[in-house]
């Protein structure tokens, strides 16, 4: 007989996180028994190499049929993980958050009053963001930044604490590309989206997942995935420059004619040539991270690969 699907299911990417999943199940679990909708927890554990999954199994055998843990064999990264869940939940209403409690789980109401309301997907925004002040500097202006470049409207694209109807989780789903950024992606497929403020706390337990590079790298995806505004950009440069160039061509050429040959402007010629070789190099860049993304799909290799789902009759 086939089980009746839940009405919420929360998705939740782990990695490395045994320091912070008994408090998170202890938070967690009392706010979905609290809920008054049936519910499903589903844990993804994304290739983690301490005793995380360990930890997850103990949670699916003390809440059978409620708790679930898809099984990675290798560490795929937060929004792979995400998608996991995603192809497994089972709810009308899919949350996301991460493991590491500095997403409240006590907000999961409030998302999904805001869901009640009509709204496809609810973004959410860190109202008391508990970060380092050069962390959350560079996250406004990248948030800035990315809305120019890709058009969206979403105010905190860093915070994973959402909720998804399922027919936006449905067309995630069937999305065939390699890499992508969920929150983008679902605010393309939304009808009706919405923002609320939530509580964001400090990280107590564990150390953060995304590094400098990582965060840089993962930007990037966001506004080459979604966007051919940087190419664009190139482009123009390009364009821009050579008319500067030309006319300071025609500018030497005619004050060697009247004022003849000169050796003090050999600084200067040399300052402009590392200005224009940067800028080639910057622009050799952006068109490798689009021709990048281009052999990355073509390969067609799997996104994630599961060794196990736990929790399943």
């Amino acid at each position: 007989m086939e089980k009746t699907a839940p009405e919420v299911s929360v998705v939740i990417p782990v990695y490395n996180e045994e320091e912070s999943l008994p408090g998170l199940f202890e938070r967690l679990l009392p706010v979905m028994e609290g809920l008054d909708r049936s519910w499903e927890v589903v844990f993804v554990n994304d290739g983690s190499r301490d005793r995380s999954l360990a930890l997850l199994l103990d949670c699916v055998d003390k809440h059978p049929g409620a708790v679930r843990v898809v099984d990675f064999n290798g560490n795929f990264g937060q929004h792979m993980a995400i998608m996991a869940g995603f192809s497994v939940s089972r709810g009308n209403a899919i949350v996301t958050m991460d493991a590491d409690l500095q997403n409240p789980p006590e907000e999961i109401p409030r998302l999904l009053e805001e869901m009640d309301r009509g709204h496809d997907v609810v973004g959410t925004i860190r109202s008391t963001r508990k970060d380092p002040f050069f962390r959350k500097f560079a996250s406004k202006v990248v948030n800035r930044i990315t809305n120019r470049i890709t058009g969206l409207n979403l105010h905190d694209y860093g915070c994973m604490l959402r909720a998804y109807s399922r027919r936006v989780v449905d067309l995630i789903n069937s999305c065939p590309e390699s890499t992508t950024f969920i929150p983008a992606l679902a605010q393309k497929f939304a009808l009706n989206p919405s923002e609320i403020e939530v509580g964001h706390s400090e990280r107590e337990l564990g150390t953060s997942k995304y590094s400098l590079f990582r965060l840089i790298r993962l930007n990037f995806d966001l506004m080459t995935g979604f966007s051919l505004v940087p190419l664009q950009a190139v482009t123009m440069l390009g364009l821009v420059i050579a008319g500067l160039s030309f006319v300071f061509s025609i500018y030497m050429l005619l004050r060697r004619i009247l004022v003849g040959p000169e050796a003090e402007g050999l600084f200067t010629l040399m300052t402009i040539n590392f200005f224009l070789m940067g800028v080639t190099m910057f622009c050799v860049g952006i068109a490798g991270e689009y021709i990048g993304r281009i052999f990355q799909e073509i390969r067609k290799r799997p996104r994630y690969l599961v060794d196990r789902i736990y929790g399943d009759e």
